[in-house]
């Protein structure tokens, strides 16, 4: 799962960001280059009815409007030959994202058509995650009720046709099924947040020594959520997640919610990894920081879910093989640095002086 990370923009005015987003909008989406750029996105927040009501910690939404677009963006990906997940074979993928459109006029599969090409042309080339761009269009979709028009989006005219053209159709085949898988992703995971958000919060803000968010992180639960199956933004924390991707169900849904939010309080561990190896003279290591974050919520969940009597919980690195595949050295030394820090027998200092000795 991934974050967008920085503080460029901070303090500017809504008006100006927008008046910024939409004068550069079309030329932003037609240039593929890739970078970790600062994202900053709106504060509001939209009116709707939570499927179990509020929660401790989170706040959860099945939105049309967010569900549509990262649909659209799925199935533009495809035709482009673009990855849309990661970790699974061609056919997998494919077969995984395949729409039926029995039962569609030619009217509506033109439409629909049409929209997929504007996001085929527009948006498939750019990151959910690291275009600003694009963290501005989730995050003004997350904002709107389901029964507002896309003219609502306040997005350039191609944008607004897209997404006007596929509602209806999106309405009438496919988001009944999707709203109810959604919904059932929610109410699964809901009584465990119920029971143990407040607990687990307490104890990953003591962790990385900074404040939880206040009120209710904002999460929209989507059929499609990025190549990673979920994915975070900052400012004003955003989490976004598929509730069909096979490495976010079970228990891993509920870690995985609180992995998500651990990107919000990962400034001041990321900040002393970087500040440690540099005045050991080491070059800091790709990820690390990402692998702790890892590590920590995964080893919180399981000793919270071990009391509830869930004995035989794997993590969800463990689960999806992180540490085989790429983190096996950083594996190593947090259970050598970091552990004792966890088990309270270590102190924060420490712990990450003996990681950047270690690496």
């Amino acid at each position: 799962m991934r974050r967008a990370n920085s503080r460029r923009g901070r303090g500017l005015p809504r008006a100006i960001l927008w008046f910024c987003f939409f004068s550069v909008f079309f030329f932003a989406l037609t240039t593929s280059a890739q970078v970790p750029e600062p994202v900053v996105g709106s504060n509001a927040r939209p009116s709707l009815t939570v499927p179990r009501g509020p929660l401790p910690v989170f706040a959860l939404y099945s939105s049309f409007w967010v569900n549509l677009h990262h649909l659209l963006y799925e199935q533009a990906r495809l035709r482009s030959e673009r990855p849309v997940v990661r970790t699974q074979s061609d056919a997998a993928k494919k077969e995984g994202a395949a729409l039926s459109f029995d039962g569609l006029t030619e009217q509506e599969r033109r439409d629909w058509n049409s929209a997929v090409d504007e996001y085929e042309v527009k948006l498939a080339a750019h990151d959910l995650l690291f275009d600003q761009d694009m963290v501005l269009m989730n995050d003004r979709l997350a904002e709107m009720g389901d029964n507002e028009t896309a003219d609502a989006t306040g997005f350039l005219p191609g944008v607004v046709a897209a997404l006007a053209k596929a509602a209806p159709v999106y309405r009438a085949h496919w988001w009944p099924g999707d709203d109810r898988a959604n919904r059932e992703w929610i109410n699964a995971v809901a009584p465990l947040v119920e029971d143990l958000g407040a607990s687990i919060s307490h104890r990953l803000s003591s962790i990385y020594r900074t404040p939880w968010p206040r009120g209710a992180i904002h999460v929209d639960v989507c059929v499609y959520a990025g190549v990673f199956g979920g994915y975070t933004t900052l400012e004003p924390l955003h989490i976004t997640v598929s509730s069909r991707d096979p490495r976010n169900q079970g228990l891993a849904a509920f870690e995985l919610l609180f992995h998500e939010a651990s990107h919000g309080l990962a400034d001041p561990v990321r900040g002393a990894i970087e500040r440690e190896f540099e005045a050991q003279s080491k070059p800091i290591p790709r990820d690390l920081w990402h692998a702790l974050l890892f590590y920590t919520t995964g080893e919180v969940v399981r000793r919270m879910l071990l009391d509830t009597g869930h004995e035989s919980y794997k993590t969800y690195a463990e689960q999806n093989h992180l540490y085989e595949r790429d983190w096996q050295t950083y594996q190593k030394a947090l259970d050598r640095d970091w552990q004792p820090y966890l088990n309270q027998t270590s102190d924060f200092p420490t712990a990450i002086k003996r990681l950047a000795s270690d690496l």
